[in-house]
């Protein structure tokens, strides 16, 4: 009897450390009769083998072919890897592979599906891709590998297969390994990298080769026009005009209420995030009439802002916008409690929501308010909340984190509807279908997501959605801002 075995099964029984093989649990795989021509992984030999061949690729991963054993009996002794085996049953099961195999090849025998990303490890946006990108990531390839892969035509199931690579926070460095998971290591998805820049630098090169894009933390006015010029991409986080509507319209409300006045000082990084975000900032205010005394950039990266903050407060205004990323937050945080600069309204961007700013300001946490939010109500968000500290071993934020769940709840729906890699009719279905998520039922029409958040505040300890105030689970704002303590 001779038998033909893929891969994935051999790193399976390497990781859980068996030792044994037995001819008759391999059976169900698949066996040829004894005249069959055994083709072992790339080598294009006929080999009669006595031993289980793996072939390797320079990263020591088994290469993507199917590998050959026999002639073998009952209860006899096979060698992996080069260590010999027990004859003793292995007790794993085997419902992950060669579901619908024919002949001596591994087409359509998907029983496994390769996903690939390149994140920032290290750099600038190590933090955030800590805090909320790649819990998701493997939360999401765990879950679904432990109820035994994805679901495919025909009862097939598939495990996903991760290759990772670090981008460095660098927009060209993430182009070049974008490039080398799609034509070197033949992934079958991409996901996406963290941050606006990393994202419009990438998605290029996802739109040449047809794989799904997920913009899940990409924040661009530009989208519109984007998915005309991609159809492959999804933008899932918003525009800075949505949000500078959310913001400008509760504003707004409150000043008529009279609550506030009419001051605001902004400042902003000076990168693709925050310039975006300002612009439409700048144009609602315009609209709304208020006073913008004060409009700076400032470089990514800074290190001090206690000049800058120094002539805010001696501008004395009733609302302070920073569309910032994590460092910046955290830094203009600590220096406005220095400097007590403590206005009606401290809005703060990337990071506000994030459990390393609750951690290090206490209960000065109390009325700061940011981009995004959560309706901590919620049961399904309540579960996304406890799964995630349970499989990363700690929290996450309350902005992008959720958003990012649910794009890859969409694309994982997409890949089953279609029950294949078909990445044409994957990113079709994303374009037409309904999901259930974690936000209720959504749909992508004109491929972005409409439903989520606009502004949170921290209250009670927690980051509440406050805009749109119609959405469901809406609290009132707190203004203004209790003093830093």
């Amino acid at each position: 009897m001779y038998i033909l075995l893929p891969p994935i099964a051999i790193h399976i029984y390497r990781r859980i450390g068996a030792t044994t093989i037995r001819a008759d649990h391999l059976r169900p795989f698949h066996s040829l009769s004894n005249e069959a021509t055994i083709i072992c992984g790339f080598c294009n030999r006929h080999p009669v083998v006595s031993q289980l061949i793996v072939p390797q690729n320079s990263s020591g991963h088994a290469d993507a072919a199917w590998v050959a054993l026999g002639p073998v009996s009952t209860g006899s002794t096979i060698n992996v890897g080069g260590h010999a085996l027990k004859r003793t049953a292995l007790l794993l099961a085997i419902s992950f592979a060669i579901a619908g195999f024919s002949g001596s090849s591994g087409q359509g025998a998907e029983n496994k599906i390769r996903v690939g990303w390149a994140i920032s490890k290290t750099g600038s946006n190590s933090i955030a891709v800590a805090t909320s990108l790649l819990p998701n990531y493997r939360m999401w390839v765990n879950d679904i590998n432990a109820a035994g892969g994805l679901s495919l035509k025909n009862g097939r199931r598939a495990l996903v297969e991760v290759v990772e690579y670090d981008d460095r926070s660098n927009s060209e460095e993430a182009v070049r390994a974008i490039e080398r998971l799609i034509t070197q290591d033949k992934v079958d998805i991409v996901l996406p990298p963290l941050g606006t820049a990393l994202n419009l630098a990438v998605a290029p090169t996802l739109a040449k080769y047809g794989y799904p894009f997920l913009g899940v933390t990409a924040t661009t006015d530009l989208a519109p026009e984007l998915v005309k010029r991609w159809p492959n991409a999804f933008f899932f986080i918003g525009t800075g005009s949505q949000y500078g509507e959310g913001l400008l319209t509760l504003l707004e409300q409150e000043r008529k209420s009279g609550e506030l006045g009419n001051k605001v000082a902004m400042i902003y990084a000076a990168d693709a995030f925050g310039v975006d975000l300002s612009m439409a900032a700048r144009k609602l205010m315009a609209r709304y009439g208020f006073d913008l005394v004060y409009d700076k950039s400032y470089p990514v990266g800074i290190r001090d802002m206690v000049p800058i903050l120094s002539e805010i407060k001696d501008r004395a205004p009733d609302i302070f916008l920073c569309f910032s990323y994590p460092p910046d937050t955290l830094l203009v945080t600590d220096q406005a409690i220095i400097a007590g600069f403590n206005p009606k309204v401290f809005y703060t961007g990337v990071g506000t929501q994030y459990p390393a700013y609750r951690q290090r300001f206490g209960h000065n946490i109390d009325g700061v308010m940011g981009p995004g939010g959560i309706d901590a109500d919620n049961s399904e968000i309540q579960r996304y909340f406890r799964r995630i500290n349970e499989t990363s071993g700690g929290d996450t934020d309350r902005f992008a984190a959720p958003v990012v769940y649910v794009g890859l709840q969409v694309l994982q729906q997409a890949i089953e509807h279609v029950g294949s890699i078909d990445r044409s009719a994957i990113i079709q279905d994303m374009k037409t279908a309904h999901f259930a998520t974690i936000f209720g039922d959504v749909t992508l029409g004109d491929q972005q997501l409409a439903k989520r958040w606009l502004v949170g505040q921290w209250q009670d300890g927690e980051f509440k959605g406050i805009a749109p105030a119609d959405v469901n689970g809406a609290n009132k704002p707190v203004i203004p801002k209790p003093a830093w303590k």
